[in-house]
């Protein structure tokens, strides 16, 4: 794509959904949140080399810095899923399907892609999907 987002663009729902402009939006938004989560497993792989092979003498000391790793570790798993997710979201930007529910097939709307731009499902399938996962729970 190669469309030109006009200057402090914002997407509404006044305009029609996923309309061309609307989707260059969401794609470089979701490109630059890529970009960021990358640069930032970077910075903390960088961090976790530098300080690979160094043993703290103090056993205290030595367990913060194992906390502290695995910390990193956990973060930079979580960054990994979500740029899986983000890849995701593009790909469906591709295919036509991004902003639609995967549930009901409607739109999922503009200020929940907005604020969460990886979202599959609309707000009234999300808590439903919540309602079930928490009745599963409660079960067990």
């Amino acid at each position: 794509m190669s469309i030109k987002l006009p200057s402090g663009y914002q997407p509404t729902d006044a305009e029609p959904f996923m309309n061309e402009i609307m989707k260059e939006y969401f794609r470089q938004k979701l490109l630059a949140w890529r970009e960021e989560l990358l640069r930032e497993s970077d910075q903390t792989l960088s961090h976790l080399q530098q300080e690979g092979g160094a043993q703290e003498a103090d056993l205290a000391d030595r367990a913060t810095t194992e906390t502290d790793r695995a910390l990193e570790l956990r973060t930079r798993d979580r960054e990994r899923k979500l740029i899986s997710k983000i890849d995701a979201a593009l790909e469906r930007i591709l295919e036509g399907t991004y902003g639609f529910c995967e549930e009901s097939g409607e739109p999922i709307g503009v200020r929940r892609l907005d604020a969460r731009p990886i979202a599959t499902l609309s707000i009234e399938a999300q808590e439903r999907h919540e309602r079930l996962e928490r009745t599963h729970r409660d079960e067990t």
